[in-house]
C-alpha cells in the first residue's frame, strides 16, 4: 500500500495538509489570546461601572464582580487620571505587563506559543483601551493558569479538526488519483505487459484513449515504440533465421504450385494429341517456376504481415481446402470430412487461418497416404464464451517421438520422411498472430488430433 503511487499520495496529501494546518494554527492561538485578554477588559470595565454609578459599594460585591470578570484589579484612567475602581489581594508579584493597545502580529504570535509551552501560574498586567471611548485605558491584573488552559483547549479543538480535514481531504484526492491517475496508468501497464508477453500479437499494441494530455502523450509515444519494436523484432528475427524463412515462403508456394501440377497430371489424361504434347512442357514450366521463386527469395527477405480481421464463414474455408486435397489420388483414399456447421462464423484473417487449416490437413492427408489403410480427415468448431475451437483430427498412425520433441521447430519437426516440418511451424506462428495458440491435443496409434484457439474479442480485457 505505501508503496503505490496513490499510497504515497495519501500520505504526502496528509502532511502537506497538516503542515499547513499548522502554519494556520499559530496566528489562530494567538488571535485566541488576544481575544481572551480583550475579553477580560470588556468584562473589567463593565464591573468597574457599578463602582461609577455608585461611588461607595461593599466589598462582597466588589468581590463578586472581580471574580466575574475574573481579575485581580482594575485600574481605569479617565480625564488623565488614574484610578483604582477595583482592588483585591494579589497572591504574587505582577511577572509581566502586556500592552494590546499597540502590539504588533509578531510580538502576539511570541507571546502566545511563551504563554502555551510556560507551565506554572503567573500574575500579569494587562493594558487596553476601553470600549465605546469610556476612558484613556484601562488596566487590569490576571493570572495566567485559566489563560493557558483555555489556550491548550482552543489548540486541541484546532489540531482535531484539522486532522479531520486531512483525514478527509486525502482520502478525496486518493480516490481522485486512483480515478484520473492510477486507473488509466494500470490500463497502460497491462498493456505493456501483454505486450511483453507476445509481441508479435497485433492486439497487444497500445491504443490511446486517455482524456489526460501527459497520459495520452505517453500511450501515444508507447504505441509507437511498440510497433516500432515489434517491426524491429520481426526484422532481427528474420535477418537471424532468413534461410528458415525463405524456406517457410517456398513451402507453401510448392504447396500452391503443387495443386497447379496436379491439374496437368489431369491435363495428361486427355485424348487431343495436341494437349498431351503440350503437357510435359506445362510441367517442366511449372518445375522452372518453382525452382525461380526458391533462387529469388534466397536473396529476398521474408515477413509474415499483420493478419487482417474479420468475420468469415469457417465451413467455406474448410470446403475450400478439401476440394484441394480431393484433387490427390494415391494408394490410399483419404476423405476431407468438413464437421463445421456453416453458419459458423469466425473472426480471423481468411487467408491465413486457411493456410493453418491447409497445412494441418495436408501432414494428416500425407500420414494416412503413407500407410496401407483409407482412412478420413475431419475438421471441425467448438465455440466457448471467449474463443473459437478448430479441431483437424485424422484416423492415421499417430505422430513418431522425434516430430513430439520438436513440434513446431523448423527442419526438426517432420512427421515423415523428407518432411522438413515447415508446415506446423508456419501454422503456429499464423495462430500466435491472431493472439491464439495451436497444440497438440493428442497423438497415438488410433489417430491424431491437433486444436487451433482462437480468442474473442480485441484482447484489451
Amino acid at each position: 500500500m505505501l508503496n503505490t503511487l496513490s499510497g504515497r499520495f495519501l500520505i504526502l496529501t496528509t502532511v502537506f495538509v497538516m503542515l499547513a494546518e499548522v502554519l494556520i494554527f499559530v496566528p489562530s492561538i494567538a488571535r485566541f489570546r488576544q481575544d481572551y485578554l480583550e475579553d477580560r477588559l470588556e468584562r473589567a470595565q463593565i464591573a468597574s461601572l457599578a463602582l461609577l454609578a455608585d461611588e461607595m459599594i461593599e466589598s462582597d460585591l466588589e468581590k463578586e464582580l472581580l471574580e466575574n470578570a475574573g481579575v485581580y484589579n482594575v485600574v481605569l484612567r479617565r480625564d488623565e487620571m488614574r484610578q483604582l475602581v477595583l482592588s483585591s489581594p494579589i497572591p504574587s508579584p505582577i511577572g509581566a505587563t502586556f500592552d494590546l493597545r499597540d502590539a504588533g502580529a509578531l510580538g502576539l504570535i511570541r507571546d502566545a506559543l511563551v504563554r502555551l509551552v510556560k507551565p506554572g501560574n503567573e500574575i500579569v498586567r494587562v493594558i487596553g483601551a476601553p470600549v465605546r471611548d469610556a476612558g484613556l485605558l484601562i488596566e487590569i491584573t490576571i493570572e495566567t493558569t485559566p489563560l493557558r488552559l483555555a489556550m491548550i483547549d482552543y489548540g486541541l479543538r484546532i489540531l482535531l479538526l484539522s486532522a479531520v480535514i486531512s483525514v478527509l481531504t486525502a482520502v478525496l484526492l486518493f480516490v481522485a488519483v486512483r480515478m484520473v491517475l492510477v486507473k488509466p496508468i494500470k490500463g497502460v501497464i497491462g498493456y505493456m505487459q501483454r505486450y511483453a508477453a507476445a509481441p508479435e500479437d497485433a492486439r497487444g499494441i497500445i491504443t490511446p484513449s486517455a482524456g489526460v494530455i501527459e497520459l495520452r502523450e505517453a500511450e501515444e509515444a508507447l504505441q509507437k515504440l511498440q510497433v516500432e519494436l515489434t517491426h524491429a523484432l520481426k526484422q532481427r528475427e528474420r535477418l537471424a533465421q532468413l534461410g528458415g524463412a525463405v524456406a517457410k515462403i517456398s513451402h507453401d508456394l510448392r504447396n500452391i504450385l503443387t495443386s497447379a501440377q496436379l491439374f496437368t497430371d489431369r491435363i495428361e489424361m486427355s485424348e487431343d494429341p495436341l494437349v498431351r504434347r503440350l503437357a510435359p512442357k506445362l510441367v517442366n514450366s511449372i518445375t522452372r517456376a518453382v525452382s525461380l521463386c526458391e533462387g529469388t527469395l534466397a536473396f529476398g527477405r521474408a515477413e509474415e504481415p499483420a493478419p487482417t480481421f474479420s468475420l468469415v464463414c469457417l465451413h467455406d474455408i474448410v470446403d475450400d481446402v478439401a476440394e484441394s486435397e480431393n484433387l490427390v489420388t494415391g494408394d490410399c483414399q483419404v476423405e476431407i470430412i468438413n464437421a463445421v456447421p456453416r453458419p459458423a462464423m469466425i473472426r480471423c484473417d481468411k487467408e491465413q487461418i486457411f493456410r493453418v487449416i491447409m497445412n494441418l490437413v495436408r501432414n494428416a492427408r500425407q500420414a494416412i497416404a503413407g500407410g496401407t489403410h483409407d482412412g478420413h480427415v475431419s475438421v471441425s468448431l467448438r465455440e466457448e464464451d471467449n474463443a473459437w475451437w478448430i479441431l483437424v483430427a485424422d484416423n492415421g498412425p499417430g505422430l513418431p517421438k522425434k516430430a513430439r520433441d520438436n513440434l513446431f521447430t523448423p527442419f526438426q519437426g517432420g512427421a515423415r520422411k523428407g518432411g522438413s516440418g515447415l508446415g506446423l511451424a508456419i501454422a503456429a506462428e499464423l495462430v500466435r498472430g491472431h493472439g491464439g495458440h495451436l497444440d497438440l491435443a493428442s497423438t497415438g496409434p488410433d489417430g491424431t488430433v491437433f486444436e487451433i484457439c482462437l480468442p474473442k474479442g480485441d484482447g484489451a480485457v
